[in-house]
């Protein structure tokens, strides 16, 4: 599990609860329920208005994969292809389909199975790519939505403050409450800000980014399943998969004396699933 965005949600609500508190002021001043609901159920509301309502179904789905998903470290994806690539030159290609079975990653499960199937390489290639553009457009379709919702937060915060300001100008006759009148109507501008920048955005911005690690991670394993369907040298297809892999990501590698193979790439396929896939 990834705890970073659950970490940094905490740090930053945590962070407003901080200077609250050393301002001498109450935080339940800022947990009023009318500018509360306002803000998050109107902006929830429009974001459906503006998408379609499976768009807002899946985001929200998303979220725990948001906050927990789970990424693959490229050079396990890079073990598991190479012990692939063992299997198939000791027994041929037709053992891989004993490994498709095995894998929970249906992405790699499937690209398996048409090699075992005989699948010519360029229609292999070209499945492999209309299946991964597909996966990204579902995985940003997401990410958009949350990015829609962080654009209205702010203005439907205002919207709030200007309703609440009316009410405070219906009320001039009683000076003495005016003051807590008007910092009240000040709270749905400040929930506004803070779903935006504290919710709605971050979310967006680590859906879009589990995005592109999954991208990168299918890329890899489709060039890896591609090269061992041609023939590739195991060990060039090492350095070959490495080489698409920022230096700072390559870290972990095969265990000092683990048999290749079925031993390797079967255990290791199984954990290339992610949790939200």
């Amino acid at each position: 599990m990834d705890p970073a965005t659950l970490i940094g949600l905490v740090l930053a609500f945590g962070s407003v609860v901080a200077m609250v508190t050393l301002e001498g002021a109450s935080i339940m001043s800022l947990l009023l329920p009318a500018p509360m609901i306002l803000v998050f159920g109107a902006t929830i509301a429009v974001g459906f208005a503006g998408n379609t309502l499976k768009d807002g179904l899946h985001a929200f789905t998303s979220v725990p994969k948001a906050l927990l998903g789970r990424t693959t470290p490229p050079q396990q994806s890079i073990d598991t292809i190479i012990g692939l690539a063992e299997k198939a030159r000791a027994d041929g290609l037709l053992a891989l389909e004993s490994e498709a079975s095995g894998t929970k990653d249906p992405f790699l499960a499937g690209a398996l199975q048409n090699i075992a199937d005989g699948t010519d390489p360029e229609e292999l290639r070209i499945l492999l790519e209309d299946e991964m553009a597909t996966r990204s457009r579902s995985d940003r379709a997401a990410a958009k939505f949350f990015a829609v919702l962080g654009g209205y937060a702010p203005t439907i915060g205002i919207v709030g403050t200007v309703v609440s300001l009316t009410h405070v100008l219906e009320n001039l006759s009683r000076p003495e409450e005016l003051g807590h009148m008007i910092a009240s109507a000040f709270v749905a501008t400040l929930w506004g800000l803070l779903s935006a920048n504290f919710i709605w955005l971050p979310l967006s911005g680590r859906l879009g980014r589990l995005a592109d690690l999954e991208g990168e991670r299918m890329l890899l394993l489709m060039e890896g399943v591609l090269a061992v369907q041609s023939g590739t040298q195991p060990l060039l297809l090492a350095e070959r998969l490495k080489a698409m892999v920022p230096v700072t990501q390559r870290k972990g590698g095969r265990a000092k004396g683990g048999k290749p193979g079925r031993a390797t790439s079967g255990a290791t396929a199984d954990s290339l699933s992610l949790d939200a896939a």
